[in-house]
Formats: C-alpha cells, structure tokens, sequence
C-alpha cells in the first residue's frame, strides 16, 4: 500500500498507542533555546531527573538576545539571567549549546539547517511554533509547550494526536518579483489562518520542486499560521545538495547509506491524502498583509477590504477589529500605505539568499527619509557570509542598520521594538497585535525585497516596479 511521507516517518517514530488513542512519539531531534526550556530544566531537577538522550538535543539562543549588544551582562537584566541559565543547564545536562562566543549562534530555525542537524525522515521538536521550518527537509517538524520539553528532555518521547494529510500542489512558474514568502501568504489567505487545524500539510508541485532550501523553509516555517501542526516537502537531489558537507550531516560511507534512507522516506506515488489543494503559480502575486492575522492580506495590486461590503457576520467584525487597530481606511489600496520602520530578519526571510536577493536590487539606493531600516542575520554564520560577500556593506551604504544574529523585531522580546502606532513594513511571520512590541504597533508581512522597496520609498510599493524586476 503506498504511504506519504507523514505515515513512514510517523510509524517509524511511533513506540506505541496511549489509552487515549495518541501517539507515544519518540522524537528524533530536540531544539530548545533560551525562552522555553528553563521551566522544563527546573521540572527534570525537582523530579530528579536527567536528561534522558542529551546527544539528540541541541541548544542556541536567539529570541532575547540584543541584536546591537555582544558583550555580557546585557544591559536587559532578564535577557542576562536567561542566556546565563540556559548556559547552566546545558552544562549540567551535557547539552551542545552554540552560545555566542562559537561562532553557530542564531535562531534555532536557522541554525539547525545550516548544521546540518535538520535531516529527512525524522521527527523534531522544540519549544517555538515555527519548528515547521524543518519540515522543508522532509522531517514531521512541530513546536511544543513547556511541560512537553521537560517530557522530551525525560524521555525523548511525547504524547501527540495523529494528523490528517493535505496535499498542496503549487504548479506552473512564479511570476517575476513573486517569492516564496508571497506563495505562503497566498496560501494562508486561500485556505485561512484556521484552514490547516488538524493537519500536516506536504507541498508540492512545479513550485516546490524548484525552489532552493531556503525558499522551502520559508514556507513550512509558516505553515502554522495557516493553522497546520505540520508543513512539510518531499526530499529530494535539492535537499541532498544542500545537507552534503554540512558538521552534523552523515560522512562517507554513511553519507551513502543515508541518502539512500532519505530517498524512500518520500511520499510513494499514489499514496492517499485527506485532502489536495491545486494553486496555480502564475495567480499568485506579490502579497502584503493589511490586518492582524496572516490570512488578512490582499495582492499588491488589491485594495483593503471594506466591512460594510459583507454579509458574513463574523467576517464583518473581524475586519472592523483588524481596520480598527491598524488605523486604515477601508476600499483605500494597500499600495501607498506610509511606513515608519523597516525590518529584514526572522526565522521566516533571515537567510543568506534573502539578503542576496535584497542586495541584487538595493545598490544604489537609500532608505527613504523618516524610515528606520534594519537587517539582521538568521545567524552568525548567515552573517560572515554576508560580510564576506559584501552584503553587509551594502545594506548600511543604503542606509540600514546592520545587526547580530538574532529573533530581533520579529517578536521584540528585546530591544528591537516598534514605538508607538510605528507602522512596519516586515519580512517576519505575525502581525498580531503587539507582535513587534508596543501594545499598538502595526505590522505588515511582505517578502524581503517587498520590504526593501517599501523601505526605499517611504510606503508600500510593488518591488517590481521600483526595482525594475523583470
């Protein structure tokens, strides 16, 4: 019988069925980072615990750690006390912690692929929504609570409910200054922020067989906010390229024995899904959000949508709520829409090739007057190549800030935060309410380069204008 991907490695990794009808689910790689895991560490040591697989879990940290700030103490006492506990906790229990001073640090969605950590056909868990991002490897890769860290840290199992399969097939070509980033954000407001509960999703397609690595991550790392547990991409000759040589990746004969595991891994042709979803390439364009959710988000070409031009209640009022917080003017296009504050980086776009492709378009110009521009690196590995490639150079010639390694305004738990009601143009994952840390801040999702022409502009732009892609 052919079976998907999510079925092999799911089977594979289950050692048995609980009285409740879950999974007891033994988990193949464990990330945690400073945010997280230190309740769990104090709950192994009131219970007098160890940890039970200590070479099956890996540590940074990333998501309070100033991005314009090396040396300790950090002046956030918090930030401080939490980088130096994870420190504590990695040494007691014999954890690898790629902490600052190694030259690996970053966020733990970048740093595990980079490391080669990140392999097909396992199961990984770690304390952050985003673990989806892995999935783009080919793994079944989901984020998990507090009390679940301290249950993998104990026994490198879990408890977790089996998912039903969606297939999303993305075919034909993207069309000239469309990213991965507009694919994902297509998708979640096709299907819904709440589309994907109760399911893995595996994407596939003409889309997904050509996209590099790094665009695959884009999209699984925000398979959860369009409501999936999972989002996931067969392996295949990209994924083999791209782990071969990485630290942690299998060596020479080994190497061999793996690819050859890896291949089988793949969903089997013919295999059933509970559900398939067809989108066409060519339809998606470059996508901006205008609300305060994924799903809320209109092409770049499209207008705000006006409330009173619905007859579902429910939609009605999540519109006035998410017009209401943004302070925009229903029917008004979101194209023209002031910026205060633009932001590349995150889990999501802080990859080496995002900032390649930013650089590709970003020579010559400045970031417009009134606009506070960052980019920080996913990494400090992202960011050497960065500086080796001077990329780094160019983006601060430009007029950016460029920063360390680190969540930065994604989240905010540090100093990088919007003031006030800032507007900011983002290549994040959210634009919740409070999401980049003042209580009535505005966030709005774009791609990289859209960021780039929204920064260089003053307002949101279609890239392919300003920068005549073609």
């Amino acid at each position: 019988m052919p079976k998907s991907l999510f079925q092999k490695v799911w089977e594979a990794h289950t050692v048995r069925t609980l009285a409740n009808g879950q999974t007891q689910l033994l988990i193949g790689t464990h990330l945690i980072h400073e945010v997280t895991s230190p309740q769990a560490f104090g709950m192994l040591r009131d219970l007098g615990l160890k940890v039970a697989m200590p070479n099956r879990t890996f540590a940074t940290v990333d998501h309070i750690v100033p991005t314009d700030e090396v040396a300790e103490p950090y002046a956030d006492p918090l930030a401080d006390a939490m980088i130096k506990s994870l420190r504590r906790s990695c040494q007691e229990f014999g954890i690898t912690f790629f902490d600052r001073a190694t030259g690996k640090q970053g966020i733990v969605h970048v740093v595990g692929p980079e490391q080669g950590i990140t392999q097909p056909g396992t199961t990984i868990a770690c304390g952050d929504s985003h673990t989806s991002t892995h999935g783009a490897f080919g793994a079944i890769a989901f984020g998990i609570g507090t009390t679940q860290i301290r249950d993998v840290l104990a026994t490198q199992t879990m408890a977790l409910g089996r998912l039903k399969v969606r297939r999303i097939n993305v075919t034909g070509r993207l069309g000239p200054g469309v990213y991965a980033k507009d694919v994902i954000l297509h998708l979640i407001q096709t299907l819904g922020v709440n589309g994907g509960t109760g399911f893995a999703y595996e994407y596939g397609g003409d889309v997904f067989d050509r996209f590099s690595m790094e665009e695959r991550m884009t999209v699984c790392n925000m398979s959860i906010e369009g409501g999936a547990r999972v989002g996931y991409v067969n392996p295949d000759e990209t994924t083999f390229a791209y782990l071969e040589g990485r630290p942690y990746s299998p060596k020479g004969a080994a190497w061999e024995a793996a690819v050859a595991g890896w291949r089988a891994v793949a969903s089997d042709p013919g295999c059933a899904y509970d559900d398939v979803v067809t989108i066409r390439g060519e339809d998606i364009p470059p996508t901006v959000t205008w609300g305060i959710n994924p799903g809320q988000a209109v092409g770049i070409d499209g207008c705000i949508p006006d409330p009173s031009k619905t007859t579902a209640v429910d939609e009605k009022a999540s519109i006035e709520e998410a017009l209401a917080y943004m302070k925009l003017k229903p029917g008004a296009p979101i194209k023209g829409t002031k910026i205060d504050v633009a932001f590349v980086g995150s889990c999501t776009n802080g990859r080496l090739s995002d900032f390649q492709e930013v650089a590709r378009f970003l020579k010559g110009r400045r970031v417009a007057p009134g606009v506070k521009a960052i980019a920080v690196p996913g990494s400090q590995g992202v960011g050497v190549l960065c500086v080796s490639l001077g990329i780094d150079r160019l983006f601060r010639d430009a007029g950016f800030e460029w920063r360390e390694a680190g969540c930065s305004m994604c989240l905010a738990m540090n100093p990088d935060k919007l003031v006030g009601d800032q507007i900011c143009a983002s290549s994040s994952n959210r634009n919740f309410k409070g999401r980049q840390g003042s209580p009535t801040g505005r966030t709005l999702l774009m791609s990289p380069l859209m960021v780039a022409a929204a920064a260089v502009t003053g307002r949101v732009a279609d890239a392919r204008a300003v920068f005549n892609v073609a």
